[in-house]
C-alpha cells in the first residue's frame, strides 16, 4: 500500500465536526435504537409530536388569558357545583383529576403483570384503566352540558367575562377527552387479545402479536401516562390560574 493510500484512508476514517459530526454519529449508530420494538419507537415519536400541540394550546391560552381586555371568568366560580345548598368550588374537576391520576397506578400495574405473563391480571387491571378513563369521560360531557345548557357557555361567547374563555375551553378539553376516549377504546382491545392469550400464541390480528411478547401493553401504558400527564398541566393551568 503507497504513502498515499494510506493518508487518503486516514482521511476518509476522520470524522466530521459540528452538526454533521453528530448526524454521521446519529446515522451510523447500531446500539441507540438497536433493540428498541418499531412500535415503541413510533410511540415516542407520535407523543412528542402531540407533545407540541398541547403546548400550543396551553400557550395560546395562556396568550389570550393576559392579552383580552375583558375580565376573565373565575375558573372556581363557572365550574363550581352546588351541594346542600352551598357552592363547592372545582369539586367536580378534582374527583375527575383523582380518578384520572389513579388510573396511572393501575395502568402501570397492567404493564408489570404483562411483562410477568400474568395475563389475566393484565387484562383485568387495563379493563380497571378503561374504566377509570370512561368514568372521566362521562364527568367531562356532565361538565359539557351543564356549562352549555345551563350556564350558556358557547366557544363565541359566555356570560362569565370574555369571550375567548368558550372557545379555548371547548378546545382544549375537546382535544383532550378525544385522546381519553380513542385510549379507552385501545384499552379494550388490547385486554381483549391479552385475556385471550393471543401473545402467547403468537395470534395475528388487529395488533401484530409476537410470541410471549407484551410490548403492546408497554405502548399502550406510554400512552396512557402521556394523557394523564398532559391533564395535570390543563389542570394547572386552566382550572387553577
Amino acid at each position: 500500500m503507497t504513502q498515499a493510500a494510506v493518508t487518503n484512508e486516514g482521511q476518509a476514517r476522520t470524522p466530521p465536526e459540528g452538526w454533521q459530526g453528530i448526524a454521521a454519529d446519529w446515522s451510523s449508530d447500531q446500539r441507540a435504537f438497536k433493540n428498541v420494538p418499531w412500535g415503541k419507537a413510533m410511540m415516542w415519536i407520535f407523543l412528542l409530536s402531540d407533545t407540541f400541540i398541547f403546548s400550543i394550546f396551553l400557550l395560546s391560552y395562556m396568550t389570550v388569558r393576559m392579552s383580552t381586555t375583558e375580565p376573565w371568568p373565575d375558573p372556581s366560580t363557572v365550574f363550581a357545583l352546588s351541594f346542600g345548598g352551598e357552592k363547592i368550588p372545582l369539586i367536580l374537576i378534582a374527583i375527575m383529576t383523582f380518578i384520572l391520576i389513579s388510573s396511572s397506578g393501575t395502568m402501570a400495574m397492567a404493564v408489570n403483570f404483562g411483562y410477568r405473563r400474568d395475563r389475566v391480571k393484565s387484562a383485568v387491571l387495563m379493563l380497571v384503566t378503561a374504566l377509570f378513563g370512561a368514568m372521566f369521560v362521562g364527568m367531562q360531557a356532565f361538565e359539557w352540558t351543564k356549562l352549555i345548557v345551563e350556564e350558556g357557555v358557547r366557544p363565541w361567547g359566555n356570560p362569565f367575562g370574555a369571550a375567548q374563555f368558550g372557545s379555548s375551553f371547548f378546545m382544549i378539553t375537546g382535544f383532550h377527552g378525544f385522546h381519553v376516549s380513542i385510549g379507552v377504546l385501545f384499552l379494550i382491545i388490547t385486554a381483549r387479545k391479552v385475556w385471550r392469550g393471543d401473545f402467547d400464541r403468537e395470534k395475528r390480528g388487529f395488533f401484530t402479536s409476537r410470541k410471549g411478547n407484551y410490548e403492546a401493553v408497554e405502548i399502550m401504558g406510554l400512552y396512557w401516562h402521556f394523557v394523564d400527564l398532559v391533564w395535570v398541566f390543563i389542570f394547572a393551568v386552566f382550572y387553577l390560574w
